[in-house]
């Protein structure tokens, strides 16, 4: 009886182990299939369709007047220099002369304009340098400069002005501002305040990072005058017409030109976009877009730097 049992019960556990390795192997079964239920979805992304333009490039290979193949190129803009560049505060999207110029560009060109955000101060050694491929921010051609950079043919002619706060009856001009001791604003490194080195001692001129630095200094008194660009004055005039005027005759007349690192094969395609632009007319349209009186954005709708 008792080997009787113990043999049943060996067949019990036999039974049981067998039981035991059945289970052990199914759950293994889908594993070794699962690769091969996700084959198909891992090869999916190969058949989606290849764009050959990268994205942003304008224009068509059949129209460009130079087919620069959608050649990225990198502009340096300040984003704070109205009517030039700004972002919007309501939108927060870019815009201004130089977003409108490059892409018209482009689209002559067939090519992909790239902006990128550059501090002005260095803006021009970094073009010079290669870190850009070419600058925005209406950059006035001078010989000191055509030794570090190449320049564009020029867009417009810009005129030199003295900002004042309104009723100013002080001085009428920048030669009766220079018998005073007063003190001058403008922006460190640009033409404006080689201007007002050419009146004043330094120590009668504050040099600010940014133009909305030296006439917010105008407005609250700790500067008596600001030499700017007429154009650029007039985007400051806008919500502050109360508390800001444009006084004296023009100081200089400047030629504003896009400026490339020497040597650059760029500028001649350019040049030719920009004269196909005065050709036809659509230059003086946008000059006059932006730097018309119909142009009504002010510093107090574009974000500023702190």
């Amino acid at each position: 009886m008792r080997r009787n049992v113990l043999i049943v019960n060996l067949v019990l556990m036999a039974a049981l182990l067998l039981s035991a390795c059945a289970n052990a192997v199914t759950p293994a079964a889908p594993a070794v299939e699962e690769p091969q239920t996700e084959a198909p979805a891992a090869e999916e992304p190969m058949e989606e369709p290849v764009t050959a333009d990268p994205e942003g490039c304008l224009g068509s290979a059949d129209t460009a007047i130079v087919d620069l193949n959608c050649q990225e190129i990198t502009i340096a803009v300040e984003n704070v220099y109205l009517p030039f560049n700004y972002i919007s505060i309501e939108t927060g999207e870019p815009g201004g002369w130089d977003y409108d110029a490059w892409n018209e560009i482009c689209t002559r060109l067939h090519c992909t304009p790239l902006f990128v955000e550059a501090a002005w101060d260095g803006m021009i050694q970094a073009v010079a340098d290669g870190q850009f491929d070419a600058a925005g921010d209406g950059i006035t051609n001078t010989t000191d400069r055509q030794e570090v950079v190449d320049f564009s043919i020029g867009y417009i002619n810009i005129q030199q002005r003295l900002l004042v706060r309104l009723g100013e009856t002080r001085f009428d001009s920048i030669e009766a501002f220079a018998e005073t001791d007063l003190q001058m604003g403008t922006q460190s490194n640009t033409t404006n305040y080689e201007t007002a080195t050419q009146f004043l001692p330094e120590d009668r001129i504050s040099a600010f990072e940014q133009f909305p630095f030296a006439v917010q200094a105008l407005l609250s008194g700790d500067v008596d005058a600001v030499i700017i660009d007429e154009v650029v004055g007039m985007g400051y005039m806008g919500e502050n017409a109360e508390n800001l005027d444009l006084i004296g005759p023009a100081i200089s007349s400047d030629e504003l030109g896009f400026i490339f690192p020497l040597g650059s094969e760029l500028v001649d395609p350019v040049n030719q976009a920009l004269q196909s632009m005065m050709a036809d007319g659509f230059l003086s349209e946008l000059n006059v877009r932006y730097f018309g009186p119909a142009f009504d954005i002010t510093y107090d709708d574009i974000l500023l730097e702190d």
